[in-house]
């Protein structure tokens, strides 16, 4: 996530610190309705600075730490 770059006005790179919701949608592989969707059930939550939401790279980043899947136990029948 952190590797998205923004060239700036005087030609320095500055990190991007947060995506719009298509933008946010492309990184994960979803439409923007989905990310819609996860806003309006609280799993994602963006920045409302601003008119439209930004999603934080931080925040898309916790979400997919909360969301992984459990890794699956083997059951030892001893």
């Amino acid at each position: 996530m952190g590797g998205v770059k923004k060239v700036s006005d005087n030609n320095s790179i500055v990190p991007k610190l947060a995506l719009t919701r298509e933008e946010t949608a492309q990184a994960l592989g979803l439409h923007p309705i989905t990310i819609s969707r996860l806003t309006e059930r609280g799993l994602l939550r963006p920045s409302r600075a601003t008119r439209r939401p930004l999603y934080a790279l931080t925040e898309i980043e916790r979400f997919l730490r909360d969301t992984a899947a459990k890794p699956v136990k083997e059951n030892s029948h001893a």
